[in-house]
């Protein structure tokens, strides 16, 4: 089985991430900010990755820490889970409409973190989020994952459809990804023989 499993402990915040790239999309996400909950849920189920998520972090100075640090501990349990990258389709790409929105979501599991965000909001927080920090997830994700990641909103006006696409679409194209690819499926997809570095 494909799990990953981190419990990462630091002076900003404590946090428990397992998951299973072989799942169906169930979830259990506590962050302590609720939007950021409703957005992973989001990612586990469409990408059908069972993911717990548990994270207490340091809410009283701001969200920062837990939105990063939350990111970070499921992109390396996405690296745990993968191991070698070994039959993997290692490519996804999605387009998400909601509403009147429509995202365009592309990475490559290469080994190589990048991001490129083009994506705007007009208001400044969802719910209690601050929306300056959508971007920031993205970034510690792909990091912390190794991932060549590019989001982009083609059109959109409401900024909870905006960023609900954006989640839908990273996990569509993670799902694609991270499947098994029949008929390479004892390869490493790179003709380097590895992916990464």
């Amino acid at each position: 089985m494909r799990k990953g499993r981190i419990a990462r402990t630091t002076s900003e915040t404590d946090i428990l991430v397992e998951l299973d790239l072989d799942g169906t999309g169930t979830y259990d996400v506590s962050t302590g900010i609720g939007f950021l909950d409703h957005m992973i849920e989001q990612f586990a189920r469409h990408s059908a990755i069972d993911l717990v998520c548990k994270v207490k972090g340091d809410l009283h100075v701001d969200q920062h820490h837990t939105t990063e640090d939350s990111a970070i501990a499921i992109g390396q349990a996405i690296t745990q889970a993968l191991g070698d990258k070994r039959g993997i389709t290692r490519y996804g790409s999605a387009y998400s409409p909601m509403d009147e929105t429509l995202a365009r979501v592309a990475l490559d599991i290469s080994g190589r973190p990048w991001l490129v965000w083009k994506a705007e909001f007009t208001q400044p927080r969802l719910g209690e989020m601050d929306t300056e920090l959508f971007e920031h997830w993205f970034q510690s994700i792909a990091q912390a994952a190794g991932i060549t990641l590019h989001i982009e909103l083609l059109y959109g006006q409401n900024n909870h459809h905006i960023i609900e696409g954006i989640f839908k679409g990273f996990a569509r194209a993670m799902r694609g990804a991270v499947a098994l690819d029949a008929v390479k499926a004892d390869a490493v997809p790179s003709t380097k023989g590895i992916l990464g570095g």
